[in-house]
């Protein structure tokens, strides 16, 4: 932790639940200009076949929406590292439709990237019937409670098309102010975040690696041109220091602990249930996010569904070079595709 400045984060990603709760300035309802904006943006597009999701935001002009991706772009990196959207009627539209309105706010905000091995850009969240304490499969395939963390890039985004029966709500918590709180009540933990762990890639790596992890230490918190980023996710870390035979220390999981038991408490906890049509978008690197666990409807006819498109930032914070570098693939990028590893 040598030349670590161990100082707190006063920027507005630094949030309690209580505070985030009195600011509205991180929630926009669509207005009539901008539905009408994404209806034609969208109106002449190959719905029913690739050309869907193949445009970019050279290929339309709409000045509501630039205006509403700068401005989320703009709380995303310098406000409150969160975003909520509300007022998208999905029961007006059919999938396809839904789809490219979605592709269409996330290339005004970033460059959507693939969130899994088999190449998908938009996907789904929705339980597949798998369990989560298998080491080799991601809790959005499952309806289980999940512990906080971060995705793979820049931003995640969430689009509802239709909540559970019960359960279900999205909980985010700043891991800024949560970095606060350590360093104000356990300094001592912050060592082991620092100096970082190697963390279980869940089965996508290279070809023939049972467990792949990461081949260097990544760092939980780093701090890179004045400001603090974060990299949690408990269970891969656990997971991938017992792969390669070294559990993590007492001292490592009491942190990565108190980081849990911060996040869910009700100081930091801030819960978002789903409604039709919300957009969720959050910057990994300040805000943490966990699911509660979940019911679906018996006839399995209403089954939790929400797409999701990972994304990286045009013009996105700087990076340490370790902790850029999450999938062994080179800073910022996505895990490997199944056709790009080696044989």
């Amino acid at each position: 932790m040598k030349n670590t400045p161990l100082t707190p984060v006063t920027e507005k990603s630094a949030w309690t639940a209580a505070e985030l709760a009195d600011d509205p300035g991180w929630t926009r309802i669509l207005g009539s200009k901008e539905i009408a904006a994404l209806e034609r943006a969208t109106a002449e597009r190959d719905f029913r076949g690739k050309g869907a999701l193949q445009f970019e935001r050279e290929d339309f002009d709409e000045p509501a929406l630039a205006a509403l991706a700068d401005w989320a772009v703009e709380e995303l990196e310098n406000g409150r590292g969160c975003v909520l959207i509300k007022g998208l009627e999905v029961d007006r539209y059919d999938r396809p439709r839904i789809e490219a309105m979605y592709w269409a706010l996330a290339v005004l905000l970033g460059i959507p990237m693939h969130h899994n091995p088999d190449g998908d850009i938009i996907g789904e969240v929705t339980d597949q019937g798998l369990d989560y304490n298998d080491p080799l499969i991601r809790g959005y395939k499952t309806r289980q409670k999940l512990f906080f963390h971060c995705d793979g890039l820049d931003i995640v985004s969430l689009l509802c098309l239709q909540p559970s029966m019960s359960g279900g709500e999205s909980q985010i918590a700043s891991s800024t102010a949560v970095y606060n709180e350590i360093l104000a009540t356990h300094p001592e933990y912050l060592q082991p975040l620092f100096e970082g762990f190697r963390f279980n890639l869940r089965g996508e790596g290279e070809a023939g690696e049972t467990h792949p992890v990461t081949r260097h230490k990544v760092p939980v918190y780093s701090w890179c041109d004045g400001r603090l980023s974060c990299r949690y996710l408990r269970k891969a870390i656990i997971e991938g220091q017992n792969f390669i035979g070294e559990p993590i220390s007492d001292l490592a999981r009491a942190a990565l602990d108190y980081m849990q038991d911060l996040c869910a408490s009700d100081k930091f906890r801030y819960d978002m249930p789903f409604e039709p049509g919300d957009i969720q978008i959050l910057n990994n690197y300040v805000t943490l996010h966990s699911r509660a666990a979940f019911e679906d409807w018996p006839d399995g006819t209403r089954k939790r569904n929400l797409l999701r498109i990972w994304m990286n930032l045009r013009n996105g914070r700087k990076l340490e070079p370790r902790f850029a570098d999450r999938y062994n693939t080179g800073p910022r990028t996505p895990m490997r595709l199944k056709g790009d590893r080696a044989a």
